[in-house]
């Protein structure tokens, strides 16, 4: 399989190398050349556990690594997660829950990075390469990040989340690992600041090079490719309990990368009816799809801070394909977006005419009614992005065809959203209750790229 800039430049590269890259040198990002077509195996693949599942679907992407390798690979990312099924699906009413919070930190974050850290070490190798890694993160990619590189040699990651921007459990599950690769960074802005000042600093093709840079956040093809598997899976389980021969997905997005996920997945063959995209009030997606413009505005923050983003880095490579891989349009796409903050998809502002996606927005209002609806109605407590998803997915109900909600982070990360909508303290995890009294390390910095790209070469240069 070979991987190919959403710009047009450069070679064609293999899985390891685009996984290593992260970032295409044009500054594009990285596609697979061809979409496997897969509606032949899904009788076949519907009764796999997940570990073989995520298998047969990443070997399709990653047909450079060594089968048995790649397998193994696999297993040890998922061993860790506490429920036996990895992704469990919950019903609750007329709606599916897909809980993806059941691994080392609790978010959705974790089903790609602990097998992207394992895939780092496999492809580096004994060779004595180095990476250092630098995040982004609006909450969660952050601390699952960590926990899939923390203590591996020969590679570092620096994370950059906006200070006082992210939940204070969020914070504490990053600066409270102490390990010796990992640096944590609290800029003085935005997590879009964060983010731009990330795909700056993998720009400075040199600068990259020189300290052999790499990227874990979304814009990795490997975190998308891992993330692909938990839609199949879901989507099994769903047919089988309701006799469905499709499904929709609601799915609440920030990056766009969870959803571009499912997308990928309706695009080999899933039989997905919907993908529903649900924004909270950063809604320069939802807004997007019902006005064809693409427009940045100020970011708010909200009760769902992982979602409180404006440039969508993933949105490019959902681009590639409107485009039909007119590489050439993408750029020009992008660069007008760089100049103006603002790109027209369509002719008057007409809605984007997506075959499968379809996108709403909930407020802060409509997050906590409902939690609290559903805590009072079936006993069952939503993180507040999930309930931005759930709420969204009622705008869109279809009941010939079943939903499935991605319930991405468990609701203890979100205590104080869980207070505010039902008047209890009701969210609560062991892992996150004995982080309270551990000590935190943790550096704050401006918003700007030359105070990180300072603060990185005086680490390196201590290791």
């Amino acid at each position: 399989m070979d991987y190919l800039s959403t710009r047009g430049g450069g070679e064609r590269l293999s899985f390891r190398t685009t996984i290593l890259a992260g970032l295409a040198r044009d500054g594009g990002l990285l596609l697979p050349a061809e979409i496997p077509d897969v509606r032949g195996r899904l009788a076949e693949w519907a009764s796999l556990g997940y570990a073989d599942l995520a298998f047969e679907i990443i070997r399709l992407y990653a047909d450079d690594l060594d089968a048995a390798t790649l397998r193994s690979l696999i297993r040890r990312s998922y061993a860790a997660f506490r429920h036996p099924e990895v992704t469990p699906v919950v019903q609750i009413g007329d709606l599916h829950m897909l809980e993806l919070f059941h691994g080392p930190t609790l978010a959705f974050k974790d089903l790609a990075l602990q097998v992207l850290g394992n895939l780092f070490e496999e492809v580096l190798g004994d060779g004595g390469r180095e990476l250092n890694i630098v995040a982004a993160t609006s909450g969660d990619t952050g601390s699952a990040a960590i926990q899939g590189i923390r203590g591996r040699r020969r590679m570092r990651i620096f994370v950059l989340h906006p200070h006082g921007r992210i939940s204070p459990v969020q914070a504490l599950q990053m600066t409270s690992v102490l390990d010796g690769n990992v640096h944590n960074l609290a800029l003085d802005g935005t997590f879009d600041d964060c983010q731009t000042i990330v795909k700056s600093l993998l720009g400075d093709l040199p600068f990259r090079d020189r300290h052999s840079l790499g990227v874990i956040n979304s814009i990795n093809w490997a975190r998308v490719v891992a993330q692909i598997v938990y839609y199949f899976y879901a989507a099994f389980r769903v047919m089988e309990r309701t006799g469905s021969s499709s499904v929709r997905f609601s799915v609440p997005t920030g990056n766009f990368g969870d959803i571009f996920a499912g997308y990928m997945a309706w695009r080999m063959g899933l039989p997905i009816d919907r993908l529903i995209l649900a924004t909270n009030e950063n809604d320069i997606l939802a807004r997007c799809f019902a006005s064809g413009v693409y427009r940045v505005g100020e970011v708010a923050a909200t009760l769902s801070p992982s979602m409180d983003i404006q440039v969508a880095s993933n949105f490019e490579r959902y681009l590639y394909y409107r485009a039909e891989g007119d590489a050439a349009l993408v750029r020009g796409w992008m660069e007008t977006f760089r100049r103006t903050s603002a790109l027209a998809l369509t002719a008057n502002q007409a809605p984007l005419d997506d075959p499968v996606m379809v996108a709403g927005s909930g407020d802060t209002a409509s997050t906590l009614a409902t939690i609290r609806e559903i805590w009072v109605r079936h006993h069952y407590l939503l993180d507040p992005h999930t309930a931005v998803g759930v709420h969204v997915a009622r705008q869109r109900s279809d009941r010939s065809v079943p939903t499935i909600c991605l319930a991405t982070a468990h609701p203890a990360k979100f205590g104080e959203a869980i207070r505010q909508a039902t008047g209890d303290d009701l969210a609560h995890h062991p892992l996150l209750d004995e982080l309270a009294d551990r000590p935190t390390r943790c550096t704050q910095l401006p918003a700007s790229r030359g105070a990180v790209a300072a603060y990185l070469e005086t680490a390196l240069n201590r290791h």
